[in-house]
């Protein structure tokens, strides 16, 4: 597989922009701004992280605590200084609880270490969320390696009517499964 084809196709689906922060072994605030970003998980609260292998985040991620920034529409400076062209002006670094945070974010993880896998190229980092810090302020999206603004919402329910609707939908929580027995098929008769 071409690797320029496949990170072109990767691409096509849109993100949301974060920069994973945490702390040097010196103690020092280090920031990296990422795409691969999944919440994993809501018992335990679980996400997950891919960064490089050969990035300094990822060295400082090995069994350290970090957080999860989700960069708001008005903060391109922010992930392109984490991404390595420094804006210059003052970043506004918070305390979390585990980890150091952005301040201005659309919405803030901070976690303590889970786990880490390999990822090929990548190193992924679990974490388990023990703050949140939400706003009201849109996304920063990424698509097609350029930064994008969230449109108008094509309804206002997603899940409104949709057999998946964890309200309303086919299965609750209290529902319970009896498995089928079907009988074996002769050899003779299968296809």
């Amino acid at each position: 597989m071409d690797p320029r084809t496949l990170r072109s196709t990767f691409g096509r689906f849109a993100t949301g922009v974060t920069v994973i922060t945490c702390r040097t072994p010196d103690g020092a605030h280090h920031g990296a701004t990422v795409t691969a970003f999944t919440p994993i998980s809501l018992d335990p609260p679980l996400v997950q992280v891919a960064l490089t292998r050969t990035s300094k985040a990822a060295a400082y991620l090995e069994g350290a605590a970090f957080a999860v920034n989700v960069l708001a529409a008005d903060q391109s400076d922010v992930a392109m200084h984490f991404a390595g062209r420094p804006c210059g002006d003052p970043l506004p670094w918070r305390e979390g609880a585990t980890a150091p945070r952005l301040g201005g974010t659309a919405a803030t993880l901070v976690c303590r270490p889970w786990r880490t896998d390999d990822g090929g190229d990548h190193l992924l980092f679990l974490g388990e969320v023990v703050e949140v810090i939400t706003t009201d302020r849109k996304p920063l999206l990424f698509h097609d390696s350029a930064f994008h603004h969230i449109g108008n919402p094509s309804s206002e329910v997603v899940w409104l009517g949709c057999q998946d609707d964890p309200s309303t939908g086919w299965f609750d929580a209290t529902t319970s499964f009896t498995a089928i027995e079907t009988p074996a098929i002769p050899r003779s008769t299968r296809y």
